[in-house]
């Protein structure tokens, strides 16, 4: 598993992709598939979905911490966590793209410069 991707970055990038994706749905899908059930209907369902991200974000981060250290790892994840969210609220659930997401994204870059700086 290691090797997926040729190294234990890519990997890792891939697998937190995939599992942000699952981790999106599960917390913020419901809101709109769900909106008319009772809360813990939407629980259950989005702790099955959840299921599945845990399934690729605990490999994904034991792969990841073989290259990188703990800081650089939760850098990468919420980097990844807003790349994900963006689309999913703009292109599913049907959010304004605003001036904040590209801002915060700035900020994002700022703090991976200096979580990856030597």
């Amino acid at each position: 598993m290691n090797n997926l991707f040729g190294s234990p970055i890519l990997t890792t990038t891939a697998m937190l992709v995939a599992s942000n994706l699952f981790m999106t749905f599960a917390w913020y899908a419901h809101l709109k598939n769900l909106a008319d059930r009772p809360w813990y209907i939407a629980a259950l369902v989005s702790w099955g979905i959840a299921l599945f991200e845990y399934m690729l974000m605990v490999p994904g981060n034991r792969i990841g911490y073989t290259a990188m250290n703990l800081g650089q790892l939760k850098m990468l994840q919420e980097v990844i966590t807003l790349a994900v969210f963006v689309p999913f609220a703009v292109l599913y659930m049907g959010e304004t793209l605003r001036w904040n997401y590209l801002w915060a994204g700035l900020c994002l870059v700022g703090a991976v410069y200096f979580i990856f700086k030597g």
